[in-house]
């Protein structure tokens, strides 16, 4: 204690040259003599200290101190970025982290609890006594709360622990780089544990001392002298001078947050007294943190600059889009095409299959040796179009091949089973799927099945439309984010066009072809392309965005024919397909095949034959000798005169097959056909049913069917000449394409009209023979006729009264005055005579039912 007292000044206060000697005389007394007797202010100060929460004494959010106590604030006592922790929920973060550190007490490292680096920070003949320890664990400091003796000013303590902490500097192992400083809490701080960040940027705030009196606004100078003690100041902003937001305030930004942190626990409550620049009555100082950068300022970017973001976007969604799904999208089709992921090819399935079908091998065996059978003898009539198919294939030109026949003549059959039996890579497309999908999304989506492509979003089209308008109102302009239907299937045929040429690719070998480029190689091996082959084209071809769909896949096969990737074999009922396919390929000539109906010998056999090998399963079930249809049955005899009527289309021959199975006499199925291709007409073609959605009229359709019923074959330009054919060429074409009708064509041009099935020859006299029908639809046209011709009076009476109104009558104008009375009266002598002939239907219908 004498140098203690010796250090004393007059007053009573600290000399600090004479408090230096004082603290180097104790500290070589403490480190350098052992042993070494425990002083009684330290023994008190270790027994004194206590650690209470982040909320201050009794969670007030101050500290309150007496007479001779004040506050010292620790710096760099915490890890600064733990604030997150708090987030966390039923977990206190102060308590964990402190009792961590406490485990772990090095006396070389600030690793300990804040009450053992608060104790190794403080010297031991340092005359003060703490008595508490309140960490700040956000702001990586804590709060040391002591007492001293009279006499003892707290700004004289400051400064020895400062030159204590200089010479025997403390620094912890998180930011071993900076050392642990303190300073003398000046004002009343607020200690709150609410969830605010800390930031280099501090907000002092000039608030008056009380409601009456008013507060000085500080100047930088004032400002600098104040706060620079606690670190580097990098700016001072003052509130602008024209502002009307009160109180007024100045920002201080600090290089480091370490550096702002300490500001704000020392001088948040500080009373700048009036000497000092406070004004008359003082002013007190009121200090929080102020982020630097603004809340949600890369959303306000974002949202703000549209012209830079969206097409960004579009640019990284794009990217994305190429780079990861297009590879997966191509395997994916490679696969569909090659059977990559047949269940055949894994054991276990093959293993329970073979278990399964121990038991039905001899009956599917017999199953399939029927149909076999039956088609063998189609296959026979046509062995030449199978043989002209697989010699196209085999030629290293260009092959674009098209087999043209109508609905149900076995095209996909032919294609399929027999010219490409054996072949490994086939892709068929069913373009009746594609356009029976209604709307933008269904058809891609329905494009992509055909072909494996996935994974699609097609979903997307209509959510990237409605963003399209949002940025049309937003920018002014389109973004090119939504993509149309046409953009949507070049991609998915850009993907199949890859996975085509990889596959066939796949074949070669670098040893043997290395000096021959792809385009080279594919040119010179035809017979390693794979096949697509597109089925149903240019069905429904005028509803909708048929036109566009089937002009894109003619480009796409256009495409790769020419690029030699692969062989494009088209299936097609319409006779116009070379209108359409000439736009893909306008310098090329089409290689075709046209497959019509069977001829009468071929089509008794095949229904024989579906009886025989209904025959032979019975026989053979019943352990009996083999026995034909022709032997058991003796109505076969009927088979020249019905197949005759019937005609040769497969579909209706199996279903003639399928109905003499049953029992009934090859006269009666017939029959039993024609009634019900009757009831299909009637349905599908005359009856008032949706007429919006036809091309054509009840009375159109009616009017061929009554004329072709009495002429197996019409002349295609004399029909058009008749009065309900104004507009014949497009009627004709949509009956054509519903398969009322079939349009032969000569030198490229149509000239003749039949029946669209054979059997509807003999559908069209059933009609025909139905006086009642007949009455009431040759009425219909009757009475659109009489309407006709009384516009056609209406229209000559109209130029005769304007004739008639000129002054005089020219001598030039009586042969136009004449030819119009002559038409007029023409057109009357036809309506008198419909109206004649609608008098005698009329009586029809009323006598008969």
């Amino acid at each position: 204690m004498t140098w203690l007292k010796s250090a004393r000044g007059p007053l009573g206060g600290y000399r600090p040259q004479l408090a230096v000697q004082f603290r180097k005389q104790c500290f070589y007394t403490a480190h350098r003599l052992r042993p070494r007797p425990v002083t009684p202010i330290l023994s008190t100060c270790r027994r004194a200290v206590t650690t209470t929460t982040e909320a201050g004494d009794d969670d007030t959010g101050h500290i309150e101190t007496k007479k001779n106590e004040g506050i010292l604030f620790f710096d760099n006592v915490f890890p600064l970025k733990l604030l997150w922790l708090n987030r966390i929920p039923l977990f206190n973060a102060e308590r964990a982290i402190t009792n961590s550190l406490s485990k772990v007490n090095h006396p070389d490292l600030a690793l300990a609890d804040p009450s053992s680096i608060i104790k190794r920070a403080l010297p031991d003949t340092l005359p003060l006594k703490v008595t508490q320890v309140l960490p700040r664990l956000r702001e990586g400091g804590a709060f040391v709360k002591f007492s001293h003796e009279d006499g003892i000013r707290t700004t004289e303590l400051e400064s020895t622990l400062k030159a204590y902490l200089e010479e025997k500097p403390i620094k912890p192992w998180f930011n071993p780089f900076r050392r642990v400083r303190a300073f003398l809490v000046r004002g009343k701080p607020w200690i709150e544990d609410l969830y605010r960040i800390p930031s280099p940027r501090v907000k002092v705030e000039f608030l008056p001392t009380s409601p009456e009196a008013s507060a000085a606004e500080l100047t930088q100078e004032t400002l600098y002298s104040l706060f620079r003690r606690y670190g580097k100041i990098a700016e001072i902003a003052q509130q602008p001078s024209d502002s009307k937001i009160t109180p007024r305030y100045a920002y201080i930004d600090y290089s480091r947050m370490r550096f702002a942190t300490v500001a704000k626990n020392c001088m948040h409550g500080y009373l700048l007294p009036a000497e000092e620049g406070g004004g008359k009555s003082g002013t007190l100082l009121k200090l929080s943190y102020e982020s630097k950068m603004k809340a949600h300022w890369i959303r306000d970017w974002i949202t703000g600059h549209p012209r830079i973001v969206i097409p960004l976007v579009v640019a990284l969604l794009t990217a994305v889009s190429v780079a990861v799904f297009d590879p997966i999208r191509t395997f994916f089709i490679k696969m569909h095409i090659t059977h990559g992921l047949k269940l055949e090819d894994y054991r276990v399935y093959r293993w329970i299959k073979s278990q399964l079908s121990r038991g039905y091998d001899i009956i599917r065996l017999r199953m399939q040796k029927g149909v076999d059978d039956n088609l063998k003898i189609i296959w026979e009539d046509r062995q030449g179009a199978i043989n002209q198919l697989q010699t196209w294939l085999m030629e290293t030109a260009d092959t674009f091949i098209v087999v043209q026949g109508p609905r149900g003549a076995g095209k996909k059959e032919l294609v399929m089973d027999q010219a490409l039996k054996g072949r490994p890579n086939k892709l068929v497309i069913d373009c009746k799927k594609i356009q029976d999908a209604r709307g933008d999304s269904a058809t891609i989506a329905a494009a992509a099945a055909e072909v494996g492509y996935r994974p699609v979003f097609s979903w997307m089209n209509s959510i990237s439309s409605m963003i399209d308008l949002a940025a049309m109102g937003t920018i002014g302009t389109k973004t090119g984010f939504s993509e149309t239907l046409e953009t949507q299937l070049s991609k998915i045929w850009g993907n199949t066009t890859t996975a085509l040429k990889q596959i066939a690719l796949s074949h070669r070998k670098d040893e043997k072809d290395g000096q021959m480029s792809d385009d080279e190689w594919l040119e010179a091996h035809p017979e390693y392309r794979p096949v697509v082959v597109i089925d149903n084209f240019l069905h429904k071809n005028n509803e909708g965005a048929a036109g566009m769909v089937y002009d894109k896949l003619g480009e796409w096969a256009a495409a790769l024919t020419t690029q030699n990737i692969a062989h494009v074999i088209f299936l097609t009922t319409d006779v116009s397909f070379s209108k359409s396919l000439s736009k893909a390929l306008p310098d090329r000539v089409f290689r075709q095949i046209t497959l019509s109906d069977c001829t009468p010998e071929v089509a008794k056999r095949l229904v024989i034959q579906h009886l025989n090998a209904e025959s032979d399963e019975e026989a053979a079930a019943a352990g009996d000798e083999k026995v034909t249809a022709a032997q058991r049955r003796s109505d076969l005899d009927e088979l020249d005169s019905v197949i005759q009527v019937l005609g040769g289309r497969l579909t209706d021959l199996e279903f003639l097959a399928r109905r003499i199975k049953t029992g009934e006499s090859p006269g009666k199925a017939v029959r039993q056909i024609i009634e019900q291709s009757a009831s299909e007409i009637l349905k599908m073609y005359l009856l008032d049913v949706d007429v919006s959605s036809r091309k054509w009229t009840p009375q159109q359709a009616w009017l061929l069917i009554k004329q072709l019923a009495a002429n197996e074959t019409l002349r295609y330009n004399e029909l058009l000449l008749n009065d309900l054919f104004k507009d014949g060429e497009a009627v004709l074409q949509a009956l054509e394409q519903a398969e009322l009708i079939a349009i032969t064509s000569n030198n490229g041009r149509p000239y003749s009209i039949k029946p669209g099935r054979p059997v509807y020859q003999a559908a069209f006299e059933y009609l025909t023979d139905d006086e009642v029908l007949k009455a009431r639809l040759d009425m219909a046209i009757l009475a659109q006729l009489i309407g006709l011709e009384n516009k056609n009076v209406e229209k000559y009476e109209t130029e005769l009264r304007t004739l008639a109104e000129l002054p005089g009558t020219p001598s030039e104008l009586k042969p136009r005055i004449k030819w119009c009375l002559d038409k007029a009266m023409a057109s009357h002598a036809k309506i008198e005579k419909y109206e004649a002939q609608s008098g005698v239907l009329k009586k029809v219908l009323m006598d008969q039912f």
